[in-house]
């Protein structure tokens, strides 16, 4: 709703239509991708913990790079399994799954689900990255949220949402979360993936638990522990790691329509 009117009034109608086969791509990427890691991972959140529910579904760099591996885009090398590697024992040092020990609620339910929103963000990276590199950002964004919009319209229908009764300061907060954290991440992820292979771009996207460790520490005043600053090392240092340049390794250059 907030998207489609500025973007139209500045490129028009005809800057936002794609391809029938590239809209098709993002119809799908918008569920399968956007909706569905969204639900599930709060899912996991609802039925397990954070802590659990970030690290499940931060084993998606793991997906990523079996399927660029197996579709023959990459080379299974010690620089990118190291890396992966790395990333997911950072993740898991920062959010404090070592040493929490009986303070973990495991659900299979809920596990589950975190399992599923890791396919489905290791779904979206891959997809995305696809069809990024012919069409820029914002035309693959606007289609992919109006899936996902068209989607939850179904699946869970206005009169439902207004059965809830959320006061005037939830309608603002809901508003001012999905400007944040739903188009402006997205968008911001989506000009990554223009430009990183998936699996550098999913590796980068593991600093996502570590920020969350320090603007708590820096703005709830949250005590930040020596074993998530070591956390954090390893997912700064999986980061270098996979952008490194691997030997014989020849950048491509990404082709895009002009933005303006």
């Amino acid at each position: 709703m907030v998207l489609i009117p500025l973007l139209v009034a500045r490129r028009g109608w005809q800057r936002l239509k794609l391809p029938s086969a590239d809209l098709f791509q993002c119809l799908v990427l918008g569920i399968l991708g956007v909706a569905v890691s969204n639900y599930f991972y709060y899912v996991a959140i609802q039925r397990t913990s954070v802590a659990i529910a970030i690290i499940v579904q931060y084993t998606a760099p793991v997906w990523v790079l079996f399927y660029v591996v197996a579709r023959g885009q990459q080379k299974l090398t010690v620089q990118r399994v190291a890396a992966v590697a790395i990333a997911i024992t950072g993740i898991a040092l920062t959010i404090g799954i070592v040493g929490a020990g009986s303070g973990l609620h495991l659900d299979a339910y809920g596990f589950f689900a975190a399992l599923l929103a890791s396919f489905s963000f290791a779904f979206y990276n891959v997809g995305g990255h696809r069809i990024l590199l012919h069409h820029d950002r914002w035309r693959v964004l606007v289609w992919t949220l109006v899936s996902a919009s068209v989607f939850w319209l179904f699946v869970n229908p206005p009169w439902k949402i207004t059965a809830a009764h959320y006061t005037l300061a939830q309608w603002v907060f809901l508003f001012v979360f999905s400007m944040i954290s739903v188009m402006g991440s997205f968008s911001l992820y989506f000009l990554g993936l223009q430009y990183l292979e998936p699996s550098r771009a999913i590796i980068a996207s593991c600093l996502e638990p570590v920020f969350s460790i320090v603007l708590a520490a820096a703005a709830l005043g949250e005590g930040l522990r020596s074993i998530q600053v070591v956390g954090i090392v390893f997912v700064l240092s999986a980061i270098v790691i996979v952008q490194l340049p691997g030997r014989g390794v020849v950048s491509k250059a990404v082709v895009v329509d002009p933005i303006e």
